[in-house]
């Protein structure tokens, strides 16, 4: 006898209800605490990270070895934590990026991972912009000073009329384009693919990455992770750029050789730094960048509003409990060969 449709709905939720989800990202739910009472109504447990960062491979071992489900972070999510995790089936990144995820392991162990892509975009998108015009009228500086008693005649750099380098121009980029095209700045754009449609609603226009080196007043970085960009930022690169250029990185630190970033900006070479992410978070009083009044630092805040983090929450939530249900997800970086 076959099953009515109420009866295969009552088999899924039964087998969801047994299983137990980690859950590590730190503004996960944060402004809409109804997400936890959703996820927590539909399996067994939720085991949520209490240390308030991301959690190391020492870390995570123990919390996975359970684990059906995986909502996460920017954790370390290495070859030993996926192989520790005999049950799982899902890693579902809370974010855009995967490169805190050994996705080769992933696969061999045949456990799907996601991601959320756009839903933080508008909000990574809205820092750039403010660190920009941060970083431009010298604003962290002139508040240290005033609040100290001060009160300085500091000039400061327009972005009418400037040059604007976007390197990168995906879902963030785009955002970012899209609120440089008020500001009567040039726009140009390095990326590997082409946007037609796009650049020509927002006057972008496309360009070689020596290019945007060498006539841009300020970068901002809008791509991930790979090979080819890491360390794109370098000795080399920097040397191309203008004099009095401003750097800004709202993506991963691995695109910057920080070393490298430190001496020119030490030689007054560029102008200014501003860095949402570093190679090693949190980066410590030991990184030389944080020593320069130039440089201004802040901790990995780009998603970190109301908006991105429920749409971050909701979006990780339904991918990781349509694996358990045993659906494809919407979102795949990995899909195994199940």
């Amino acid at each position: 006898m076959g099953h009515g449709l109420g009866d295969v709905y009552t088999m899924i939720v039964k087998k969801l209800s047994e299983c137990i989800v980690l859950v590590t990202p730190t503004s996960f739910a944060k402004y809409d605490k109804t997400y936890r009472g959703f996820l927590e109504s539909k399996v067994k447990e939720v085991a949520y990270n209490t240390s308030g960062k991301p959690l190391t491979e020492h870390e995570l071992v123990p919390l996975v070895a359970n684990a059906d489900g995986f909502i996460a972070g920017l954790d370390e999510i290495t070859a030993n934590v996926i192989n520790a995790a005999k049950n799982l089936k899902v890693i579902s990144r809370y974010g855009t990026g995967v490169d805190n995820v050994d996705l080769a392991a992933a696969r061999k162990a045949h456990i799907f991972v996601t991601n959320t892509p756009g839903a933080n975009s508008v909000s990574v998108a809205e820092l750039a912009i403010g660190l920009t015009i941060s970083a431009a009228r010298n604003i962290t500086e002139a508040n240290y000073m005033t609040k100290e008693g001060g009160w300085p005649r500091i000039s400061g750099s327009a972005l009418s009329g400037k040059t604007f380098g976007l390197i990168g121009l995906g879902s963030v980029g785009k955002e970012v384009a899209k609120r440089l095209s008020s500001f009567n700045v040039r726009i140009i754009a390095y990326d590997i693919s082409f946007d037609k449609s796009f650049t020509e609603k927002y006057g972008v226009t496309y360009t070689e990455l020596d290019t945007i080196f060498k006539s841009s007043d300020f970068i901002s970085l809008h791509v991930p992770v790979l090979k080819e960009t890491i360390n794109i930022i370098d000795k080399v690169s920097l040397a191309k750029m203008k004099q009095g250029a401003i750097l800004i990185n709202t993506s991963r630190g691995e695109l910057i050789d920080e070393q490298a970033l430190y001496e020119d900006l030490k030689s007054g070479h560029l102008k200014a730094a501003a860095l949402d992410t570093f190679k090693k978070e949190p980066p410590g009083k030991d990184n030389n960048l944080l020593s320069l009044s130039q440089v201004i630092s802040v901790p990995h805040i780009g998603a970190a509003t109301d908006d991105a983090s429920n749409e971050m929450t909701e979006i990780s939530i339904r991918e990781c409990l349509s694996v358990l249900n045993g659906q494809r997800p919407e979102y795949a970086v990995v899909s195994p060969d199940l």
